[in-house]
């Protein structure tokens, strides 16, 4: 059943684009990386497509994304925790635990 649910789009899109052809020639270098999608694992054939060029994701790159949201996120919720203690909403009780 749910095969049959995901081929159907597979068929539509390979009756509209025609037959895709694997390319063999060099590649192009003028297409953005980002704009790049792929839509079809295989050929109308059955032929199973070749895998897609895998881009690094180094552990600076992620640290350039990651850090950068973290602390705007730390900033938020410490900003926003401001707003409820000072319109008394939510203030924490000073627990004193003296035994």
């Amino acid at each position: 059943m749910a095969t049959g649910i995901l081929r159907l789009p597979l068929r539509l899109f390979t009756r509209n684009a025609g037959v895709t052809s694997r390319n063999t020639g060099l590649k192009t270098s003028n297409i953005s990386r980002s704009t790049q999608t792929r839509t079809a694992v295989s050929t109308s054939s059955g032929a199973i497509l070749p895998k897609p060029d895998k881009t690094a994701f180094g552990l600076i790159r992620m640290t350039a994304v990651v850090v950068p949201f973290l602390y705007v996120g730390t900033l938020i919720s410490k900003n926003f925790a401001a707003l409820l203690e000072e319109h008394d909403i939510f203030v924490p009780e000073d627990d004193d635990d003296d035994d």
